[in-house]
């Protein structure tokens, strides 16, 4: 029904055009809340990280500054587990979820900036033959003035003078992959410039494709999140820039895809920085000696975080402007229109006004009938709901409930949301118009005497925090057996959606 309403609002927006061209939408796009159905789920603390809120002096954190900042868990095949924390060290839990320190990034590179949500030691993720040849990757952030390091990439137009930050990825190899605490040694594989005055969507996310095998293409293929570095909202004169967008000269809101062997190993072309493009890449073999091959899609403002099903459908959680939050289904070599849109409308800012203004497509765009050249999202929401999409996952765990559903949430919000894979799936159809139903999570927690006891994570984070605390800071993560940790980057706290713990069915309670 919530599918249907939407499309029929679309619709009478759409044909609202044929009297008045070019209608603008500034409020409420989408005026259908999301809802709770029905749907509950169990929570649980696993294990709280150490406080590292005096590690940095105020005024180079983050305000509020949070008991520790994570951003990502990741498990190994082997059964290890590991967690960052923004302020500069990854950590390792052992078996008894106690966390030790495994590497600390702070130390090993003191240019790093702390004071912006996706800032510090940003993201990491391990090789997928790890276990055999020790290498992990890690992105963070640097100042730019001052900075010894040149980047290998600045935006077109803009030169050493402009630079603010630089967004770095680097290999680290383990001698002893076994080991619990890192030694070895580092490469730096790419570093690339930002030149507005706020590190605004840097570089978010590194990751391999978990369902390629030996063999495939994508195997050991390293990808990037996409972002418009701050080109929107990043502050200072050289933001709000339309022009830095919808280019394959640049990286400006692409999701790279690359071999990250040099080329002197491969014997391939060298990309901008120690790495190797892919053939594979649709940008790679266009015969253009202008677009960058490193380039695997485009136009995002901030997908900083990517998954992929387990039939190698590959997702994109990318958080929108003033007004759309989108899930992305995300191919080699197409567009997904940032500036030119934002959800099904036209961003304002393309055509010269305001990032915050929306216009309603044509109706023979919306439904599909003339194409643009764009790939459109799958699934939506608008500010009445939240303000930033976090990851999401493709759900194949334990809880029956959730089986086949994709679960991601609103980062500012803490909200949980669910869409079926399947509706995703059918919504990649090539009308822009048409997208998967999206409902709420209802979160539960169990009291000494086993009642239920519904919750939000804003609430959770609170009570931890032990005050109101102005945004949840929701991440999601994905366990090595697929289930769902929930953390917040305000209290270092580690949860998990489990199977209810009475041994009950975690099932949708009908209303």
């Amino acid at each position: 029904m919530r599918k249907l309403l939407r499309h029929l609002n679309a619709l009478l927006i759409a044909m609202g055009t044929v009297a008045i061209v070019g209608a603008q939408t500034t409020t409420n796009p989408i005026p259908a809340p999301i809802t709770k159905r029905g749907l509950q789920v169990e929570i649980k603390d696993l294990l709280r990280l150490p406080d590292t809120r005096k590690m940095r002096p105020a005024d180079q954190d983050v305000a509020p500054s949070g008991w520790a900042r994570i951003s990502y868990v990741r498990d190994l095949p082997d059964g290890r587990r590991f967690v960052n924390d923004q302020r500069g060290l990854l950590y390792l839990i052992d078996s008894n979820n106690q966390p030790q320190v495994y590497a600390n990034a702070a130390a090993v590179f003191p240019n790093m900036v702390y004071n912006r949500l996706e800032s510090g030691f940003i993201a990491f993720a391990f090789h997928p033959e790890f276990a055999r040849n020790g290498l992990f990757y890690t992105v963070h952030a640097e100042r730019g003035p001052g900075n010894p390091r040149t980047p290998d990439f600045i935006p077109p137009g803009f030169a050493d003078k402009d630079v603010t930050y630089h967004n770095i990825i680097t290999e680290w190899h383990a001698t002893n992959p076994a080991a619990n605490t890192f030694a070895g040694t580092r490469r730096e594989l790419l570093r690339e410039a930002h030149v507005v005055a706020n590190l605004t969507h840097p570089l978010g996310s590194a990751e391999f494709n978990p369902i390629a095998k030996p063999g495939d293409a994508d195997y050991g293929l390293l990808y990037t999140s996409g972002s418009d570095h701050g080109f929107s909202n990043g502050g200072g004169p050289n933001s709000n820039t339309a022009s830095q967008t919808q280019r394959l000269d640049s990286i400006m809101t692409a999701i790279l895809r690359f071999d990250p062997r040099p080329p002197k190993v491969t014997g391939g072309t060298k990309g901008l920085g120690d790495y190797t493009v892919p053939i594979a890449n649709k940008f790679a073999s266009d015969g253009d000696p202008k677009t960058l091959g490193e380039i695997y899609a485009y136009g995002f403002r901030n997908a900083h975080r990517l998954s992929w099903d387990t039939d190698g459908t590959m997702f994109a959680s990318d958080i929108g402007m003033n007004q759309i939050e989108e899930i992305n289904i995300v191919r080699n070599g197409e567009n997904y229109g940032w500036m030119r849109r934002e959800g099904y409308w036209e961003n304002g800012r393309w055509r010269g006004g305001l990032l915050n203004d929306l216009f309603v497509l044509p109706q023979e765009v919306l439904s599909g009938r003339e194409k643009d050249g764009l790939t459109y999202p799958v699934a939506i929401y608008d500010h009445d709901e939240g303000s930033a999409v976090t990851a999401g996952f493709a759900y194949r765990g334990r809880i029956a409930a959730l089986r086949g559903k994709f679960v991601f949430g609103d980062i500012q919000n803490g909200r949980v949301f669910a869409a079926e894979v399947a509706e995703l799936k059918k919504a990649d159809d090539g009308v822009p118009q048409t997208v998967a139903a999206i409902e709420e999570i209802q979160l539960y927690v169990r009291d000494a005497n086993g009642n239920r006891m519904g919750v939000s994570m804003r609430e959770l984070v609170d009570r931890t925090m032990g005050a109101s605390i102005a945004r949840a800071d929701l991440h999601i993560s994905e366990t090595r057996d697929g289930e769902l940790l929930l953390t917040s980057r305000q209290d270092g706290t580690i949860r998990m959606l489990v199977a209810d713990s009475t041994g009950a069915p975690t099932a949708r309670v009908q209303r």
